[in-house]
């Protein structure tokens, strides 16, 4: 059979060495009789693989001591209202950046508990580039500052933190969390969820400072509740468990290839490739700013609208799967994270110019 790759974003790709691990331990883990699907999550085999996944998660990306990691159901979504009823501390605001669909979703849920500034929006250039931090206009009594690190569909993002100083500021980095390193001192919250970079649906990475939790809004439900979940170690009830297992394979697998410093370089090789195929090319465009393209996610189009469904069509048939721009703006949109292999990006390039040839 040729080779599948698989360009979806999200549920993503995981690393071959990951599935292979999982297929070789799915029946019986450790020689312990049973399946991880079947442990209790209180027994110590299980506890022994939640400890080993925050120990990597805490080596690769050089977490603080004083920031609580927790690994949580309900995908980022969950934080979206998680994040405000944790973080407003008694504030009036909060302040959000508009870059595109999943900050406005962000954004939409947090006006369900308090106030929410929009410090700046993206709108006017159809969310195709970030506007710049100079003309952010963030409120002084915003309780944090929130911005989503990677915008899945439109292909915008942050290459650096923004550098805003009197928040706490807070990051939705679900589609390039472990793409690359991060100076988590700089933040008061990180989270993201799994199916991206770090694992599969159903389990959610949250990094938070110990100093900003502990006065959640009343109401909050005990499963949203960060110092509940810090207190408890991420099981107030039952964990997905196999998710938390496969995260933590996938964390292994990141420090067999170098770490997050290697990752990065062979992402940027990856994504400079893809974007310069496009740029070289008057069949193909990208509409997205070039300074703030994203290395995970590249929407793409051909000159001629009627061709996307062939190149579709085509481009599965070569082993090119999961294309499809989203339902909200159609084109292409090839994901690239980091269990994307290089060749399978040069075997996209390569795909693209010979549908180039044929049809251009």
């Amino acid at each position: 059979m040729a080779r599948v790759y698989n360009f979806s974003p999200g549920p993503a790709m995981l690393p071959a060495p990951v599935l292979e691990r999982a297929q070789a331990e799915l029946r019986e883990w450790h020689s312990t009789g049973v399946s991880v699907m079947e442990m209790s999550h209180r027994g110590k085999d299980f506890v022994s693989i939640a400890e080993k996944a925050e120990a990597d998660l805490r080596e690769l990306l050089a977490v603080p001591g004083d920031y609580k990691v927790l690994f949580l159901p309900g995908g980022a979504t969950a934080q979206f209202a998680a994040v405000p009823m944790n973080l407003r501390r008694g504030k009036a605001k909060v302040s959000y950046v508009s870059t595109g669909y999943w900050s406005g979703k962000a954004i939409a849920e947090a006006t369900l508990y308090g106030q929410v500034q929009v410090a700046a929006s993206a709108k006017d250039s159809n969310f195709t580039t970030i506007p710049p931090v100079s003309r952010w206009n963030v409120d002084p009594d915003a309780a944090y500052l929130h911005y989503t690190a990677n915008e899945t569909i439109g292909g915008v993002e942050f290459h650096a933190a923004p550098e805003v100083d009197g928040f706490p500021l807070v990051a939705d980095m679900s589609s390039n969390i472990l793409s690359r390193p991060v100076d988590v001192r700089r933040f008061g919250l990180i989270y993201g969820s799994a199916q991206k970079n770090i694992g599969v649906a159903g389990i959610t990475v949250v990094i938070v400072r110990e100093d900003l939790i502990g006065q959640t809004l009343p109401g909050t439900p005990s499963i949203f509740d960060y110092r509940q979940q810090a207190d408890n170690g991420s099981m107030v009830n039952t964990p997905p468990t196999y998710n938390w297992y496969l995260t933590g394979l996938t964390l292994e697998w990141l420090k067999e290839q170098g770490g997050l410093k290697a990752i990065e370089a062979r992402n940027i090789r990856k994504a400079e490739k893809l974007y310069a195929a496009i740029d070289a090319s008057p069949f193909y465009s990208n509409p997205v700013d070039p300074a703030v393209r994203s290395r995970m996610n590249v929407p793409f189009r051909p000159a001629d609208a009627a061709l996307e469904n062939p190149f579709l069509a085509d481009a599965k048939e070569a082993g090119l799967v999961n294309l499809e721009g989203h339902r909200s703006v159609g084109g292409m949109r090839a994901s690239i994270y980091n269990a994307m292999p290089e060749e399978g990006v040069d075997t996209l390039i390569s795909f693209m110019h010979e549908f180039e040839r044929k049809r251009g």
